[in-house]
């Protein structure tokens, strides 16, 4: 079910780039990592896009619910629960449940 609510270019469109990272903690966008995200019981290997302690950004084709819950298997992290906040041109915003280590 494609999400409802969303920056997927359907109901919500950006019209102005963001002007400033408003976030209050640091991305880190290094090397080029990949993942499982775990998304209505099945497994997809995604790109990590960037990551912070608090959440992540991924590539993945699909659209799912903002609000829907996820789990991203990291290869350094293990196992992280988190929920979908914002998709958009093939990237999905996900928060942690709880942040990393």
């Amino acid at each position: 079910m494609p999400g409802k609510f969303g920056l997927d270019g359907g109901m919500i469109p950006r019209s102005v780039k963001r002007m400033f990272d408003e976030r209050g903690e640091a991305r880190f966008e290094g090397e080029v990592q990949t993942a499982a995200l775990v998304y209505r019981g099945r497994s997809h290997v995604v790109r990590v896009g960037n990551i912070s302690a608090s959440g992540a950004m991924v590539v993945f084709a699909d659209v799912p619910a903002i609000g829907e819950a996820v789990t991203l298997q990291l290869l350094d992290h293990g196992a992280v629960g988190g929920q979908v906040r914002w998709v958009r041109d093939g990237h999905v915003g996900i928060n942690f449940d709880s942040p990393l280590d």
